[in-house]
């Protein structure tokens, strides 16, 4: 893991600096949303542990590395949603998604309890500190995994001149339903062309709604 994470400082040749690594405004909304998430994330807490706990043996919360702003490696947290042995049990599960990236629907390793966490996003919320701290923005692309970006062409890179968002354009076009590498991409670059203070809020509007209706999680 180590030598991988080092591969990933080499300084990238991004074309600019994306605006919105500039804006205050977006780095208050980043903060205020992260204090209120991390309240909410307070208060469940307990019963989700219990939960966890009953329906399979692990720990609480699940750890992994991800490519941040530029590739920078972030150590991103979410609820355990999958048994504790899940990531050495990857290569027995078919991957079906299409490119860089590992999609299953009826994926094994994931729990009962994991299952509702994922179809309502609840697995995600204690990323709302990697938020506060500035790993992460409420609203960005999606944050890869550092054997996925180790795969990048240049053009791929592109999509990490942004920072990785809790949610974003991939999350309101289909979620987990998406399995085409090359698309989650094009939403990726499509965001960073459309970014504005309102879009952003347009987007996290319509991320409440994907997610109480349920829309593309599994």
């Amino acid at each position: 893991m180590g030598s991988n994470m080092l591969d990933l400082n080499v300084d990238r040749q991004f074309a600019s600096v994306h605006p919105s690594q500039h804006s205050k405004i977006k780095r208050c909304i980043d903060i205020l949303g992260a204090l209120v998430g991390l309240g909410i994330t307070t208060l469940l807490f307990i019963p989700i542990a219990i939960a966890i706990r009953i329906d399979s043996k692990g720990p609480i919360l699940y750890s992994q590395f991800r490519c941040g702003y530029r590739g920078k490696p972030i150590k991103i947290w979410k609820f355990r949603s999958m048994v504790a042995n899940a990531d050495q049990l990857k290569n027995q599960v078919i991957n079906q998604a299409t490119g860089h990236i590992f999609k299953n629907k009826n994926d094994p390793r994931i729990t009962r309890v994991g299952r509702f966490l994922r179809r309502t996003s609840i697995d995600e919320l204690p990323q709302f500190w990697n938020v506060l701290v500035g790993q992460m923005s409420l609203v960005g692309t999606r944050p890869p995994t550092i054997d996925e970006v180790q795969k990048y062409s240049h053009y791929h890179w592109n999509r990490l001149n942004v920072k990785p968002g809790l949610t974003g354009e991939w999350q309101v076009s289909g979620r987990s339903s998406l399995q085409d590498f090359e698309a989650i991409v094009e939403m990726d670059l499509r965001y960073q062309q459309r970014w504005s203070i309102f879009y952003d809020l347009l987007l996290i509007l319509r991320t409440f709604y994907v997610i109480f209706r349920g829309i593309g999680a599994f």
